[in-house]
């Protein structure tokens, strides 16, 4: 006697139980029992009633495409069975849907503002970094009796021989000497204004008067005798206060701001743009005292010979005067080589160059960055045709041997700078 249910007997169970089955249909709900669906028929004779093909996943026994009852149950298609959905794959069957496509203006918009927030976060961080360096420890406010300021800004910029922060051997290689304590080697002042920018040397063999000032370290007094000096005693006298006084003294010119560099900053700051170009006259230029040693032509100098050729003063024949110019000529076409885009968006080239400069850089309490970088496109406008390059003008030698000013002509150049106009006023 069979208790199995009709077509179940133990020799057509289509294969046997886990064997597998050689029909096109698929194993019943007994071998995949979590498939089955809705509620279980109640036992009949004990044995409990097993699904049907059609039960189970709602297959039929018709022909085309209803033959499967209505067509394959939509739950299992779908992927119900295992929890994930989606008409993904080749015809729409299974698997992931199609990735869409890209918002590129998104994208782009996402992308412009995260470079703007980079860039913006940049240029705050450098512009603190730059302020935090900058030394400023001269103090204008002790200079007293000082003229009215005029149109425009005036800077006083001064190249020191300060041996601080050489070594021996460099102060042996530079051709600097072991003097101690600092003296101006160079004194300029450069104007910027609506009528361009006028940079003049004053020769530090200049004969001045040192008026009454105010000691910067003791506070007192120091009444005017009527001392004629060289410009730069005062500078040795009691540093750069007593400098910007005796210089506003003696032209009538308000000075806005003071820079000063010393000789290991110079030179740095030539090694970190990688050499300046500069153009040496015919018949070359030699001097054992500053270790120039150049022939005619166009070169490329770097930091040690740099500050040889502007120190360079026995070799030529206008000996001090000629001097100024050629350091004007090189401090303008520092400027430029400064400014060049293989400096500026060369990060790698510009923050040793400004680290160089900054490190090094003597400054006043009011000075800025805004000021400074005033003045550095100032200079670099004086080679590039919108400004103007000079000496104070000269009339001759004092009876103590020291250069006299032409009077009325630094009275007429004084004028036009404090008025802000093009100066016409000529050295000679």
């Amino acid at each position: 006697m069979n208790d199995w249910p009709e077509g179940w007997s133990g020799n057509n169970r289509g294969g046997g139980y886990g064997q597998g089955s050689a029909s096109a249909q698929p194993d019943g709900a007994r071998v995949m029992r979590q498939v089955r669906r809705g509620p279980s028929a109640p036992p009949q004779g004990g044995v409990p009633q097993q699904p049907s093909y059609g039960d189970a996943y709602g297959y039929g026994h018709g022909n085309g495409p209803d033959q499967y009852g209505g067509g394959y149950n939509s739950d299992y298609n779908t992927g119900q069975v295992y929890g994930a959905g989606g008409t993904g794959g080749p015809g729409g069957h299974g698997g992931r849907g199609e990735r869409p496509a890209p918002n590129w203006r998104r994208r782009i918009k996402v992308t412009a503002i995260t470079a703007t927030v980079v860039l913006l976060a940049t240029t705050i961080g450098t512009y603190f970094w730059a302020d935090s360096k900058l030394n400023r420890e001269v103090d204008l406010s002790k200079v007293i009796e000082r003229p009215e300021a005029g149109e425009g800004t005036n800077y006083l910029i001064v190249g020191s021989d300060s041996r601080a922060g050489l070594s021996d051997e460099q102060k042996k290689e530079l051709h600097t000497g072991s003097a101690e304590g600092k003296r101006t080697d160079s004194m300029m002042i450069l104007h910027t204004g609506s009528g361009g920018p006028t940079l003049i040397s004053l020769p530090r063999d200049s004969n001045v008067e040192i008026p009454t000032f105010v000691g910067s370290e003791s506070g007192k007094t120091f009444p005017g005798t009527g001392r004629q000096v060289k410009l730069n005693a005062a500078y040795a006298e009691d540093g750069p206060e007593l400098l910007v006084r005796t210089v506003e003294a003696n032209t009538g010119l308000h000075i806005d701001h003071y820079v000063e560099i010393g000789f290991a900053g110079f030179a740095n700051i030539v090694d970190a743009v990688g050499g300046v170009e500069i153009e040496i006259p015919k018949g070359g230029m030699k001097d054992t005292k500053s270790g120039a040693d150049f022939e005619a032509g166009q070169q490329t100098l770097n930091g040690e010979q740099a500050l040889a050729f502007v120190r360079t003063r026995y070799a030529l024949a206008g000996s001090d005067l000629d001097r100024t110019k050629n350091q004007q000529k090189f401090l303008a076409a520092l400027a430029n080589q400064t400014a060049t885009p293989s400096t500026v968006l060369n990060p790698f080239k510009l923050y040793p160059t400004m680290s160089a400069g900054l490190d090094t850089l003597i400054v006043d309490k009011d000075m800025g960055l805004y000021d400074l970088a005033d003045m550095f496109w100032a200079m670099k406008g004086v080679t590039g045709g919108d400004g103007k390059s000079m000496n104070i003008p000269i009339s001759g030698n004092s009876a103590n041997g020291n250069l006299q000013w032409d009077t009325a002509k630094v009275k007429q150049l004084v004028e036009q700078l404090k008025n802000d106009e093009t100066v016409t006023v000529s050295s000679n």
